[in-house]
């Protein structure tokens, strides 16, 4: 399709993730930096929403810069700045907030004028919660300590794992759920990712009107993305599979899918070269085309009619796009 607009085109911003679709843990992505800097030779207006709350906006950019994806302070947000000032409004300014988490979320709330504190004897009015690979139980029982005693919870985010080059590691959703088992409840509110404040932050920030959110998660990024009324690109490097996308409810269902970010400059094909026919509750694919191309059309199928129990490779191409995506189990 010679002069054919790419996918990307379509949008004034791209809004990324960063865990699972730039890099992952400390290792970039394969062909992460080069399809972002793709972007920035087109002018592409970017902004980098993240969940982590383990660094501050400048310690996220100079990691982007040494993956070689040169980036600032101001092109990043995370969810400890959209605690920070969610806390900022519902507490007095000075006020102790006890932190669970890094320094990073501790200067997100210094920033807007409150006092991060870190034992419950200093009767703090919130306790915010964010991931930090140092938490454990010492601060997680403060922690208890001071929601019992009345304090605000707010965590930064519920993701339950975290994607590294070894596979989901627990994330900070995992931590909250300890403590929500402790108190017999959750948290009192949860900032980050599905919440759609971040995205929308980051449109009003650089004045998009249609922006695309790219992400790894359908269960925080595409989900977000909905949340915020805005179009997303689920990619296949991060969390979310072939087969969790098949039985995706629609508030988790993305506007396009790539196998990574280079589907940003290709034109969406759709399901182009296959053919979905339902048999009973399996379908039968057949044809030829990208495994990409293959995964749109389950989709189209299973979201219609609901996931397949099974699907058939009618074609040797199907069979192999069936493997590329890791779906032979449903074979």
């Amino acid at each position: 399709m010679s002069g054919a607009a790419a996918l990307v085109d379509g949008y004034d911003l791209v809004i990324f993730d960063l865990d699972g679709v730039v890099y992952l843990g400390a290792d970039p992505v394969p062909g992460a930096a080069a399809a972002i800097n793709r972007l920035r030779a087109r002018n592409k207006p970017l902004v980098y929403a993240t969940n982590n709350a383990s660094r501050r906006p400048d310690e996220v950019a100079e990691l982007l810069t040494g993956l070689g994806v040169p980036a600032g302070a101001d092109e990043i947000l995370t969810s400890p700045q959209a605690a920070a000032a969610l806390l900022a409004d519902r507490v007095p300014p000075g006020a102790p907030v006890l932190i669970v988490g890094t320094d990073a979320l501790g200067t997100e709330v210094a920033g807007v004028g409150l006092k991060p504190v870190s034992s419950a004897e200093d009767r703090p009015v919130a306790v915010v919660q964010g991931y930090g690979p140092g938490v454990g139980w010492p601060e997680l029982a403060e922690a208890c300590v001071a929601i019992r005693a009345g304090a605000l919870w707010v965590a930064t985010n519920a993701d339950r794992t975290l994607p590294s080059s070894r596979g989901p590691l627990p994330g900070n959703g995992a931590l909250v759920a300890a403590l929500a088992t402790a108190l017999d409840r959750g948290p009192d509110e949860v900032v980050g990712k599905p919440a759609p404040a971040l995205f929308q932050r980051a449109a009003q920030r650089t004045g998009a009107r249609r922006p695309l959110v790219v992400g790894d998660r359908l269960d925080t990024d595409i989900e977000g993305a909905v949340r915020a009324g805005m179009d997303s690109l689920l990619v296949l490097t991060g969390v979310s599979t072939a087969a969790d996308l098949l039985a995706a409810p629609p508030h988790q269902r993305p506007t396009h899918v790539a196998e990574n970010l280079t589907g940003l400059f290709t034109v969406d094909g759709g399901a182009e070269g296959w053919q979905v026919r339902r048999r009973d509750g399996a379908v039968e694919l057949d044809g030829a085309g990208t495994p990409v191309g293959a995964l749109r059309a389950l989709c189209a199928a299973a979201w219609a009619d609901g996931a397949p129990t099974a699907v058939i490779p009618v074609s040797p191409a199907a069979a192999g796009a069936l493997k590329a995506l890791r779906l032979e189990q449903l074979a």
